[in-house]
């Protein structure tokens, strides 16, 4: 999983991502490629 500060370029990274808020954090998550998990901060 990749920490990062702005999710949109890890958003565009493959199609199937998406943002998801969780406990006051906000994630990329994709269900096809789990190499594109990220978190905000």
């Amino acid at each position: 999983m990749k920490i990062v500060n702005s999710l949109r370029s890890m958003k565009k990274r493959h199609m199937k991502c998406r943002t998801v808020r969780r406990k006051g954090r906000v994630y990329v998550i994709n269900k096809e490629k789990a190499r594109f998990k990220a978190r905000q901060g």
